[in-house]
Formats: C-alpha cells, structure tokens, sequence
C-alpha cells in the first residue's frame, strides 16, 4: 500500500517498506528531520496507517470484544489508544480508536492495516460491518513544540488547545475533515483524517508552516519517549507485560479477544521485562545478548542511533530484577547503562500554547 501523497513528495525522498505499506522514510536528512520535531513543528504523511470502519448495531460490542481497552463508552468527541490481540495474547496491532455516532474508526499502526483488517474479519459477527476506509480517507499528522501554531495557521487557533484524544469534525479549505488532539513523540501532536481527493492540498498547506518529517525521525523521536513501536518491540512469543505495554490493555473488562492469556501472564508474574539503555558504541542488533556479571540476562529487542541523546538508545527484554535505571550490563561485549523513561525530555512540556 503506497501513500496517496508520493506522488507529492520530493524527487530524492528515501522510501521504504514497513510491514504492507510503502512510506517515506527520510525527506532530508534524519538529523535534520529530528530537529525539526524536537524543536518546531513536522508534517507527517501517516499515510502507511490503514483506517477501518466498524458500523451497525453490534458494532460497539464487536470493537468492546476486539479491543483490549473498554471502549463502551467511547464518545464521538474522543480516541483513544489500544492493542488489538489474538487469542493467545499475542499483539496484533496498536490502533487508535474513534469513537464515531454510528459505530467506530480504527486506525492501524504503520504498515500493519493487512493484519488488522483480517483478524477482525476473522472475528466478525452479524451486525457489525466491517469496512476498509483508506480508498476514501488518509490521515495527516502534525507534531513538535510549535504543532500548535501550525493548526492555527492552517485550520483554527482553537482547534490547538483541544485536551488530549479529543476529536472535532473540523473544516478545511470547505472540506471536512476529522480533527484530533493525538501524539506519539511526547511532543504536541494532531492528526487530521481527510478525503484522499483532497489530501493533497492540505498536505501542500500544512507545509508552508511545517517541514516534512518520516517514518526514521518519527520512530525515534518515538523509541525517545517510549512510546511503543510495534513492529520493533512485539516479538513472537512475547506478553503484553513483557513488551510493557499492559498500560494498552484493561484487564478488569469482562472479555476480550486474548483476555485468558494476558490474565494468565499477570498472574504468573514471570517472564522478562522490558528496559532502556545506553552507552556501546554502534547498533547492536536486535538478538544480541545482555549480560550481567558475565551471565545472560536478556538480549537486545531493538536499537539506534539517538539525535537526543547523541549516544545509542536500545530497548532491552532482561530478567525482571533488572529491569531498573542505573544498572551497568553489557550489550556485545560493551558496557551500557539502563535508563528511567522518557530517555529524553520532550521541548514540548515546558512550552505553552498560546
């Protein structure tokens, strides 16, 4: 699935395949994007991410039983954040949810709408219909410090204030469009859900305020703030606790799809868990071995080069005693330091909209 809007970008952007989706990976340079985000304001084309609808009578209790988050009571004023599992527990894909007035809108992870769109397939039930929406709809985001002047410029200074997962029907150049306060980078962020025909010119008009930022400087900035990356971080076999992202699941629901497994992992309270470091010089791959005192304790689940930090910021799966800031271990024979997220400070928490 190649973006509506590749025909728009630059001649010498870096494209590049994540999961089902073709996606600009680098406009420029990732040094540059990143400071970009980190200190004025990016454009992202999100369009690598697959919007689905569910509708009908049953829909809300098909997303309540597909959603690992209670979604009963998702208004269509608000969105939020969730992990879609399977049966064994195993992550699917993490969506952000629309509450819309006839049912839900899903949006996929990056590359990742195929497998999103097949296990609810997998599991549909009468009553609630099921439809792929990124033939009519692609998505837009907006983030960094500065996000904020942007919205204004563009749509509406009041718009930028809106609280966190708040949605408005919006209006854009007489087009409307679904507006939201959303974020992935700890930055301010927003998303703008808009008819492919028309996606174009707002894409054009977001960028006489912002500089286009990809998936590479999108995915750090990420990894920064530890916000999850699914792709990188679900391996196979892994729990939801293992991963960290049990934040993503309400296990005090009655059911959901992968329910008994996640309950199970809770209880047991075994398996490794999930930290940050710092310090080796180069990337270690993902597999590479974590040792303490000389013994295997973990290995790395992925790593990169850090603008932030100027220094290689990896995410380890160790055993859960060392799951702690301040340890000193090795990563491929090097020392590193585990951290305390966020591993940096976003711009945007000391920054006030005005």
């Amino acid at each position: 699935m190649a973006s509506v809007l590749a025909t728009r970008h630059p001649e010498d952007t870096v494209h590049g395949q994540v999961g089902d989706a073709t996606v600009p990976l680098r406009f420029s340079s990732l040094a540059e994007e990143y400071q970009v985000l980190r200190e004025r304001a990016a454009v992202l084309d999100l369009g690598g991410h697959r919007l689905i609808e569910i509708t009908g009578p049953a829909a809300v209790d098909f997303a309540q039983r597909i959603l690992a988050r209670d979604v009963e009571y998702l208004t269509s004023d608000r969105c939020m954040m969730s992990l879609v599992l399977d049966d064994s527990g195993q992550v699917v894909d993490q969506v952000i949810a629309f509450g819309r007035e006839d049912g839900l809108l899903l949006e996929s992870s990056c590359g990742a709408g195929s497998r999103l769109l097949d296990h609810l397939l997998a599991h549909a039930v009468e009553g609630a219909e099921i439809a792929d929406r990124s033939a009519d709809l692609t998505v837009i985001g907006l983030e960094g410090p500065y996000a904020w002047g942007v919205v204004g410029r563009l749509i509406d200074g009041e718009l930028a204030s809106l609280p966190f997962e708040s949605v408005v029907e919006a209006t854009w150049d007489d087009v409307d469009i679904v507006f939201a306060r959303t974020g992935y980078t700890g930055e301010y962020g927003y998303q703008m859900i808009v008819p492919r025909e028309a996606s174009a010119g707002l894409w054009a008009g977001a960028l006489e305020h912002a500089q286009a930022a990809g998936q590479e400087a999108l995915e750090l900035a990420m990894l920064e703030v530890r916000q999850p990356i699914p792709r990188h971080e679900a391996t196979p076999g892994a729990t939801v606790i293992e991963i960290g992202a049990n934040w993503l699941v309400d296990i005090t629901k009655d059911d959901f799809v992968g329910r008994a497994a996640v309950l199970e992992a809770f209880e047991a309270g075994s398996g490794r868990r999930t930290v940050g470091f710092t310090g080796c010089e180069g990337v270690p791959a993902p597999g590479t071995r974590v040792l303490a005192g000389g013994q295997d304790v973990g290995e790395v689940v992925h790593a990169v080069h850090s603008a932030g930090l100027g220094a290689t910021l990896g995410l380890a799966r160790v055993d859960p005693e060392l799951a702690a800031a301040g340890l000193d271990l090795t990563v491929g024979g090097l020392g590193v330091t585990t951290l305390t997220s966020p591993y940096i400070v976003p711009k945007s928490w000391s920054i006030p909209i005005i």
